[in-house]
């Protein structure tokens, strides 16, 4: 039996007849006509549309969604992909928090491991500073020594000396420059390890408190 909305006696007849049989209602909006049909089973209308079913008392007790496009299958295709994105990235973000605050217990722990991270790469950066310094004054040597010969083929052990010391010396820039990069992700690394854990902290004291428990009895 279907129903139209422009009997709406017929339409509290049927709601009366489903409510005593404990049967539901199946409306949609008829594509052709804009106006709403109603069925005790599936109008042929609704098929392939998104359509309600009602109990016997006209309460909504399921909404069923049309048959989607490709367009829309696509797009929940990739809300599903944003979403699942969002909760790997969300649970990751916990992950890293939780090995925050098992790493440090307040933020003079962060600050006493920042400073002995970067005391750590000064003294790398010291030490590549006075290798250079020490391979330029053998350098020197050598060019000292190749002086005597600026007319000359240069002995073998003094052309030697100079390129390896040109190539000591590029190899040792070379590892300054990464240290000083380093240096820079050092700082840039506790500085977001202190940002994170003010961030943690705060929210952890807004939270509401837990309720006091009741004693025993009462």
């Amino acid at each position: 039996m279907v129903l139209r909305p422009s009997t709406a006696v017929g339409a509290l007849a049927l709601l009366a007849s489903l409510a005593a049989q404990g049967a539901n209602l199946y409306c949609c909006q008829d594509p052709a006509t804009g106006r709403r049909v109603c069925s005790d089973g599936l109008p042929e209308q609704c098929r392939g549309k998104p359509y309600r079913i009602l109990d016997g008392a006209g309460n909504v007790i399921k909404e069923v969604e049309g048959a989607l496009t490709p367009e829309q299958k696509a797009q929940r295709a990739a809300e599903a992909k944003r979403q699942k994105e969002l909760e790997a990235a969300a649970r990751e973000q916990r992950r890293k928090d939780q090995a925050l605050l098992e790493t440090y217990g307040s933020l003079q722990d962060i600050e006493n491991a920042r400073v002995h991270a970067e005391n750590e790469v000064l003294e790398a950066i010291r030490q590549t500073e006075a290798r250079i310094a020490a391979v330029r004054k053998d350098r020197k040597r050598w060019e000292d020594e190749a002086e005597f010969y600026r007319k000359k083929t240069l002995p073998a052990d003094v052309e030697k000396g100079l390129r390896t010391a040109d190539y000591e010396i590029k190899a040792q820039t070379e590892l300054l420059d990464a240290k000083k990069r380093e240096m820079d992700l050092v700082r840039e690394k506790y500085a977001e390890d202190r940002r994170r854990y003010v961030d943690i902290v705060n929210s952890t004291r807004r939270l509401p408190a837990p309720a006091a428990p009741q004693p025993a009895g009462q």
